[in-house]
């Protein structure tokens, strides 16, 4: 499948399961309403839902925690599961009805046959885990059939993309999630409290990142543990830029107000030399190898620079192919003090000179610990899901959508924070030079509100 930006969606339609994207729907509820006029989507509340009806499509690697987390949350019901594969689907559904649940229909054997997962009436919300070419095209497919959208990160993979989640969001009034944990993670939400309380002062600067040593999963073959097809390492053969940007600029966007008081201006980049996965490729295949012979244009690290246009920054990287320890950096500046993360430490004026010694940050944390976790925060560990996080996204998402009350990560976020994906490639095959970042909210970010601490 070809990967370039031109030739993605193309590419898709041969695969045989983007071809339903632009009208070949089947879902005529939805169809005509993709000629109104769009209207923005910031503040939405969709209609209540009394019970959130979901839909699944992938339980390879992420899907089946959804499934487990799902099933945990009062008023939610898992309606359908779609994969590729048939026995995935099938310990699914056992899982489900080894709990005493229903068993959800089962959707497989064929690349479409997640769209007649979409058209079901049975479904509220379409929640996908699948590779990253696939999620825009279900995302978009999905809310043309009149459902809303939970997509796995990145949301998009291209500014085309980007723009193509906006819009039918706009159209259809349907919701369009990223489902960025990490904007649900402990230390996160904490720095969030702070930065709502002014604990931190004015912000000035964020620095986010993905370090995460991936060499040997990027060359695994199989199916089960490593990437279907070795999708992953394929994309670093004909990409360079930050493919995966959200899990560290998410939160950092969120304690910035971007989107809701903010946004970005421009984005300048530049890559590294590649040589972690060609290393890593000859010692698992051989150096004479075709492996170890291949292009590899992702470079080892990737740093991008945002400027936004109430004049902050945020640095932003990436490095999958290095052996570093897991770091999201998690650093939010401002002129009171600074938390920073990987250990977690705060510094706070008048003494910034060193961090808070450990009796402080306790104190500190106990303080400003954020109400859904101090709420949700033991049933969220024993769920599990990247010690809790992934549950209290997803009860938050269906408490939302219970309620009619808008997302924490609408639809204009999860183009912004995804459209890093190609700007931050455009400026590095141009030797860092900057970037304008388009506005997805069309100017609407000046009058948005910005995210409130909720508590449940």
């Amino acid at each position: 499948m070809r990967t370039d930006r031109r030739g993605f969606l193309k590419g898709a339609v041969c695969a045989g399961g983007a071809a339903a994207l632009l009208g070949q729907t089947g879902c005529t509820s939805f169809s005509g309403l993709m000629a109104q006029r769009r209207k923005s989507m910031i503040g939405f509340r969709a209609e209540p839902l009394e019970k959130v009806r979901v839909g699944i499509i992938g339980v390879g690697h992420r899907g089946p925690g959804a499934v487990n987390r799902l099933s945990r949350i009062p008023g939610v019901e898992i309606r359908a599961i779609g994969d590729l594969f048939e026995d995935r689907v099938a310990r699914q559904i056992k899982a489900l009805t080894d709990k005493g649940l229903p068993a959800p229909k089962g959707y497989f054997g064929s690349r479409d046959t997640w769209r007649a997962l979409c058209e079901s009436g049975e479904i509220d919300l379409v929640y996908i885990c699948t590779p990253w070419l696939w999620h825009t095209p279900m995302a978009v497919y999905a809310m043309q059939c009149g459902k809303h959208a939970a997509v796995e990160v990145p949301a998009a993979m291209t500014l085309e993309q980007c723009w193509q989640l906006v819009n039918t969001a706009e159209q259809t009034r349907r919701h369009c999630m990223m489902l960025e944990n990490c904007c649900y993670g402990y230390n996160e939400m904490l720095a969030l409290n702070l930065c709502r309380k002014g604990v931190l002062g004015d912000l000035v600067h964020g620095e986010a990142a993905y370090i995460h040593d991936l060499r040997m999963s990027k060359l695994r073959e199989d199916n089960e543990n490593g990437y279907q097809g070795q999708w992953r390492l394929e994309w670093s053969k004909q990409h360079t830029g930050n493919p995966y940007p959200t899990h560290g600029l998410g939160p950092v966007c969120q304690y910035m107000d971007i989107n809701r008081g903010d946004c970005f201006e421009f984005l300048t980049s530049v890559s590294s030399n590649q040589l972690g996965i060609s290393r890593a490729a000859a010692e698992k295949y051989g150096k004479n190898s075709p492996q170890a012979k291949a292009r590899y244009r992702l470079g080892d690290m990737n740093s991008s620079l945002i400027r936004t246009y109430r004049g902050r920054t945020i640095l932003v990287q990436h490095d999958t192919t290095s052996p570093r320890p897991y770091s999201r950096i998690n650093l939010i500046s401002g002129t009171r003090g600074v938390l920073a993360d990987y250990p977690l430490r705060v510094a706070l004026a008048p003494d910034t000179h060193a961090w808070m010694k450990e009796s402080e940050l306790e104190a500190l944390k106990a303080k400003y610990v954020h109400p859904l976790w101090d709420k949700n925060g033991e049933a969220a560990k024993k769920a599990g899901g990247h010690g809790g996080m992934d549950f209290l996204m997803d009860l938050r998402l269906c408490h939302c959508l219970q309620h009619g009350l808008p997302l924490d990560i609408d639809v204009y976020d999860s183009a912004l924070w995804s459209s890093v994906v190609e700007l931050s490639e455009r400026s590095a095959e141009r030797d860092g030079k900057p970037v304008k970042v388009p506005d997805f909210t069309r100017g609407a970010w000046k009058i948005a509100e910005p995210l409130g601490i909720v508590t449940v």
